[in-house]
């Protein structure tokens, strides 16, 4: 199942050409010109030791300043040190969720996704080698689950809902699992990966 589900993944990562935005749904929003974007990489971390492939998610803290409480993937800003998204993404996932950087088989990244917090998120896909024990930085999280990837690349799981913000309606993509609501940028990101996912 491993080289077919790293077949198939490679497939979809190729396929991803374009980049997204949380604005996407919204396109009567003016975004300033000139407007500089922080540079920032995501874990899509997949798990397949219990035999169907999940992927990892985060509850974020309620505590932090940016997208308090929402599901994320392990990730954060890029830092002087890191090479790129690529490393800031696995620093991060150590970091967040006690996931060894050399315990992760690096497929690809997928285009960038502008945040409406001014990041530039680049997903980094990723097959997790061997089990780990998730070890949630509470600081930072609040809860790490997994969800079956067979779910998240179902576009018929996705709907498009909308809340009020600052005056005016904005649409976003959501994918329920369960408990937990994923929504925003996570939710957006993983249905233009269910697009590129189909055989």
């Amino acid at each position: 199942m491993a080289s077919d589900l790293r077949d198939q993944l490679a497939r979809a990562i190729a396929r991803r050409k374009v980049a997204s935005s949380d604005f996407d749904l919204n396109p009567e929003v003016v975004l300033p010109e000139g407007r500089k974007l922080r540079p920032a990489g995501v874990l899509m971390a997949i798990d397949t030791s219990g035999g169907e492939p999940r992927m990892i998610l985060t509850q974020r803290s309620s505590a932090l300043k940016h997208h308090p409480g929402q599901v994320a993937f392990p990730g954060g800003k890029v830092d002087p040190g890191d090479d790129g998204p690529v490393g800031a993404a696995l620093r991060e996932a150590h970091e967040e969720i006690g996931l060894p950087p050399d315990n992760v088989e690096v497929l690809g990244q997928l285009p960038g996704h502008e945040t409406i917090t001014g990041f530039d998120m680049v997903p980094v896909v990723g097959l997790i080698r061997e089990p780990f024990d998730w070890r949630p930085e509470p600081g930072e999280v609040a809860e790490v689950f997994s969800v079956p990837l067979a779910h998240l690349v179902d576009p018929a799981r996705y709907a498009i809902q909308y809340r009020r913000w600052r005056g005016e309606r904005r649409y976003y993509y959501t994918v329920p699992f369960g408990p937990y609501y994923i929504w925003g940028a996570t939710a957006r990101v993983l249905r233009a990966f269910a697009d590129s996912w189909a055989p």
